[in-house]
């Protein structure tokens, strides 16, 4: 098989992250915020996964993205499926991870050209 190193120039992609930060372009993040190839977008939400609700994710649904990948902090929890129905119903694939595998999983989609968000929530303690 044939590897080719692909052109990420001028797209947002992370380059590390911790138990409490994430690092956009070399830039520290600690707070909710939406990761889009072209955009950030930051203050999303101040909701934590045990009370995300349809109206902290209706953002998501006009990014024009094929794919998001919600962060749920340090590990993987789900928000209520009745949150996430209205995504398959639009024809918007959302997978629900960790905030470490969601950042790991957007470098690739995004380095594909996939249209594709990371949308992370941080735990607060």
């Amino acid at each position: 098989m044939k590897l080719h190193q692909a052109d990420t120039a001028g797209i947002n992609l992370f380059t590390a992250y911790g138990e409490d930060y994430v690092a956009v372009n070399h830039a520290p993040q600690r707070e909710n915020l939406i990761v889009l190839p072209d955009r950030i977008i930051p203050a999303w939400t101040e909701a934590r996964i045990e009370r995300l609700s349809a109206d902290d994710l209706a953002p998501l649904y006009g990014l024009g993205c094929q794919i998001i990948l919600l962060g749920t902090g340090r590990r993987l929890r789900f928000p209520p499926p009745a949150v996430l129905n209205p995504f398959a119903a639009a024809g918007i694939g959302i997978e629900v991870m960790d905030l470490q595998a969601a950042c790991r999983t957007y470098n690739i989609l995004a380095a594909e050209g996939r249209q594709v968000a990371a949308a992370l929530l941080f735990d607060r303690e």
